[in-house]
């Protein structure tokens, strides 16, 4: 856009009648009430540092109160465009890149939103692309106004001469001489994220190739039916055959098909069920079922509850052996969510405010003990699109004291015989091994356990003795786990 663009544009002469000189009336804009709820869920995005899983169902739900038709296509599409604008958001930005006469750098990122959100229209759905520049250009006079909905025509047009896989070819530089640069833009994501991936991941091309494109794939809604409260058979018989399929690995998860909606159903909503991704099942089982050596197994903890979906899981399981979860959250607002989830449970449990570093609880208290701690959240970058722009490699420095010291707490926190769980939703090295090695050099008198019998039936675990689950390989979100024993 050059500056002649940028200014005010001028307002056309009129005459008596009113109509511009040029004796056509003025036309106002088309209020398109999906894509503006679809913009508007971008900018939190941007503006306040949202999660678009946040974000977008109360102004879906603010939309079908309204009425005005407002449906559940309008809220598939709705869906389709926030969430897909965000996965392809690296592409698409090195799409209109190509096709702008500046720095991306320097379009207002307004404008960068409804631009996206009208390539993904081209080239990620099926909506014709008349209909994909028509509507997106007014989405633009709707929301920025006449002088920007041109230059939104302008690019949208130049975008359409070609298809994705033509764009991409145009845009991401050849595998052979920069092999990272090559799958940052054809998968869509920052190149430091692809290199921690690959490293994580190990192997070749083709590996590497499928982790990223799973990540770029709409993912299931898992349920978890909630021991003592609901089993899988139940979930599947009030959802319907038709409407969902029992888990893959745990025997508590039910998944649903495609536009199941969680929140209709009884069993969620009065808390006997759960969202809970397949990997974070895993994970909580895993421990439950660790064998301890010798003692008791009468107290359960679970150092980094919030929001309260693995422990749930953990109380469930607890209060059929008669024993005891505590759920500690630093949080207090995170600490309700895990109250909210645990209210029910048919056992004796107990929820917590407190600091995991700094714990009220003495040394040796517990049994078994999960420290699902705080990370990057790249392992969850099918759910939340947006983390992957978001995060920076130097986070890693901010969650890697809080991670060891969290681990050190957990060590100290079980008995001597009992198990500790280390887990993460993210694979990255410097958030996974490199933190269970460190600690465990510095730490006398505990071992690794192999972690990989308690998956029973999960393929590709690896060497062990700990396990990395990955979406492509697993179908689950890229969860850690490390199975520690405490020998003296």
């Amino acid at each position: 856009m050059n500056d002649q663009q940028n200014r005010r544009p001028r307002k056309p002469a009129k005459s008596a009648s009113g109509k511009p000189a040029s004796g056509k009336p003025h036309r106002r804009p088309q209020k398109d009430p999906v894509r503006i709820l679809a913009f508007q869920a971008l900018r939190a995005v941007d503006e306040r540092d949202a999660y678009a899983n946040l974000v977008l169902p109360p102004l879906l739900r603010k939309a079908r109160e309204k009425g005005e038709g407002f449906d559940a296509r309008d809220a598939a599409l709705a869906t389709e465009l926030v969430y897909g604008t965000l996965r392809r958001q690296g592409t698409y930005d090195a799409i209109v890149a190509a096709c702008i006469d500046r720095p991306l750098r320097e379009v207002d990122p307004p404008v960068l939103d409804v631009l996206n959100m009208g390539v993904h229209q081209l080239l990620g759905t099926r909506i014709p692309t008349h209909a994909a520049v028509s509507a997106s250009v007014e989405l633009a006079r709707v929301v920025l106004g006449d002088g920007r909905a041109k230059f939104v025509n302008a690019v949208l047009r130049k975008v359409a001469r070609d298809d994705l896989d033509g764009w991409v070819e145009k845009v991401a530089p050849p595998y052979d001489e920069d092999a990272e640069d090559h799958l940052a833009v054809v998968h869509s994501h920052p190149r430091w994220v692809v290199s921690a991936l690959w490293d994580s991941l190990g192997g070749g091309r083709a590996g590497i190739e499928d982790l990223l494109e799973a990540d770029n794939e709409r993912p299931e809604v898992t349920l978890v039916a909630r021991p003592g409260r609901s089993t899988a058979d139940e979930l599947l018989d009030s959802v319907g055959e038709e409407s969902a399929l029992p888990g893959r690995w745990s025997p508590y998860a039910v998944r649903l098909s495609e536009g199941g909606e969680p929140g209709s159903l009884e069993a969620v909503r009065e808390g006997r069920a759960g969202v809970q991704d397949e990997g974070s099942q895993l994970v909580a089982l895993a421990l439950a079922n660790a064998p301890l050596d010798g003692g008791s197994d009468e107290k359960w903890l679970d150092g980094c509850a919030g929001p309260g979906g693995k422990a749930a899981l953990l109380a469930g399981l607890a209060a059929q052996r008669g024993a005891v979860l505590l759920a500690s959250e630093k949080q207090p607002h995170r600490a309700g969510l895990v109250s909210q989830a645990l209210a029910g449970n048919p056992g004796p449990y107990q929820v917590i405010a407190a600091d995991g570093t700094r714990p009220p609880w003495r040394p040796g208290t517990f049994d078994r003990v999960l420290m699902d701690v705080p990370c990057t959240g790249l392992g969850a970058l099918r759910r939340r699109p947006e983390a992957r722009w978001r995060r920076r490699p130097q986070d890693l420095d901010g969650f890697a004291p809080l991670q060891r010291s969290l681990l050190r707490t957990a060590l100290e926190s079980v008995r001597v015989g009992g198990v500790v769980g280390y887990a993460t939703c993210s694979p990255h090295l410097a958030e996974t091994r490199a933190v269970v090695d460190d600690v465990l050099k510095h730490t006398g008198g505990a071992e690794l356990i192999d972690a990989r019998p308690l998956m029973s039936g999960v393929p590709v675990l690896g060497e062990g003795p700990d396990v990395q689950l990955w979406p492509h390989l697993h179908g689950t979100d890229a969860m850690y786990l490390a199975l520690i024993r405490r020998t003296a």
